[in-house]
């Protein structure tokens, strides 16, 4: 039941300075950050992590979103990791998501939009959809030594 979820605060989080408040929300939650930096993602890189999608049209918008400027990755461990992470995240195109959630407070524009106009979905944030897919994520952005084990209030407490 303890699992970890990786989440990528995109360019557009980034820029608009929204990555303290993304990070307090999931901290408020009792997830853990067990892994945290801020990298600006070459081309070869975002391939990688997108090479689920390659054949979709969409693979090369997201591709090129996510190298437009610095992202900070975090990688969260807790309880349902993945599942508490998507239902703080919301829905993947933001106007389908629910206020309260983090694309649904910060985010407004339709998937469809963003693919009419080229833009690579700027929905602030990814978040692992599985716990093999976090698996995967979390060995491509963090080597072993950048992932670090520590007791919260929260595993003393509620654990």
């Amino acid at each position: 039941m303890i699992e970890r979820s990786l989440i990528i605060i995109k360019p557009d989080g980034v820029q608009r300075s929204l990555v303290g408040e993304i990070i307090r929300r999931f901290e408020n939650t009792g997830l853990k950050i067990i892994g945290m930096k801020m990298v600006w993602a070459d081309r070869k890189f975002a391939e990688e992590h997108y090479k689920a999608h390659k054949a979709k049209p969409f693979f090369k918008d997201v591709v090129d979103f996510i190298t437009e400027g610095p992202i900070v990755a975090l990688a969260v461990q807790g309880v349902h990791a993945v599942d508490n992470v998507r239902k703080l995240v919301g829905s993947t195109s933001p106007h389908e998501a629910m206020p309260g959630t983090i694309r649904g407070d910060f985010a407004h524009l339709s998937m469809k939009y963003a693919s009419e106009k080229g833009s690579g979905g700027k929905n602030i944030i990814h978040a692992s959809g599985s716990q093999k897919e976090a698996e995967q994520e979390i060995k491509l952005w963090f080597k072993k030594n950048e992932l670090h084990s520590y007791k919260t209030v929260h595993e003393m407490h509620v654990f």
